[in-house]
C-alpha cells in the first residue's frame, strides 16, 4: 500500500509542468460539466488542445489525432447550448429511448470491434480491444454529452472503470487515480444530470396542465 501511495504522489509531485495543467484543465471541465456551465466548453478545449500536444510529443499520434475529434464536438456542443442560451427555457437535459440507446451502443461496440482488430493486425499494442473500447465509448459518451443526453454520464463510468483495471493492472497507480477521479465526478454527473432531468419533467408538466 505504501508503494501505491507512493506511486500516486509522484505523480502528483514530479509531473512535468504541462502534465499538472493537464490534470487540472481535466478535472476543473468536468466538474464544469456536471454542473451544465457553459465554462465547461472552452475550458474543456483547452483540455484537448494541451492532451493532443502531450501525446504527439509522446508519439501516440493516434491518440493526438483522437483529440481533435473531442475539439470539434466540444465546439459543436458548444454552438448547440448557446443556441438556447437565454431561451425560455434553456437546452434541457434529456433522455434517450431505448431504440436509440441500443443504436449508440451498437454502434461504439462495431467501433471497437473494427478498431481494435485492426491494431492487433498492424500494431504492437499489447491490449488492442481494450484501448479501442476506451476510446470508440469515449466518442459515444462525448456526442451524448454535448448533446446533453443523461445517458453520457453511465458510458463514462463504464469507460472509466475499464481504464482503471486496464492501468492498475500494468501497474500505473498515478494513472489509475487520475482515472477514480475521473470515475467518481462521473457518479456525480449521472446524479445531478438525472436531478435535473425529472426537475426540468415537473416543470414541463406543470406548465402543460396550468
Amino acid at each position: 500500500m505504501n508503494t501505491i501511495l507512493q506511486n500516486i504522489w509522484g505523480g502528483l509531485t514530479t509531473a512535468q509542468p504541462l502534465d499538472q495543467i493537464n490534470l487540472v484543465l481535466g478535472v476543473t471541465g468536468v466538474v464544469l460539466m456536471v454542473r451544465r456551465s457553459l465554462w465547461a466548453f472552452p475550458v474543456g478545449l483547452a483540455a484537448v488542445a494541451v492532451q493532443a500536444k502531450l501525446f504527439w510529443d509522446a508519439t501516440f499520434y493516434a491518440d493526438a489525432k483522437l483529440q481533435g475529434f473531442f475539439f470539434v464536438s466540444l465546439v459543436y456542443g458548444w454552438w448547440h447550448w448557446m443556441r438556447h442560451k437565454g431561451a425560455a427555457p434553456e437546452l434541457p437535459v434529456t433522455k434517450l429511448g431505448w431504440s436509440s440507446r441500443l443504436g449508440y451502443f451498437a454502434a461504439a461496440a462495431a467501433l471497437t470491434l473494427a478498431w481494435g482488430a485492426w491494431q492487433q493486425a498492424h500494431t504492437n499494442a499489447v491490449m488492442p480491444y481494450r484501448d479501442a473500447f476506451i476510446a470508440s465509448f469515449s466518442m459515444g459518451a462525448q456526442i451524448l454529452q454535448v448533446r446533453k443526453n443523461v445517458e453520457n454520464w453511465p458510458v463514462w463510468v463504464a469507460v472509466n472503470v475499464v481504464a482503471i483495471i486496464a492501468y492498475w493492472s500494468a501497474d500505473l497507480a498515478y494513472t489509475a487515480f487520475l482515472y477514480a477521479l475521473y470515475l467518481v465526478l462521473a457518479f456525480a454527473g449521472w446524479r445531478e444530470w438525472a436531478r435535473t432531468l425529472g426537475s426540468d419533467r415537473s416543470t414541463a408538466a406543470e406548465v402543460k396542465n396550468a
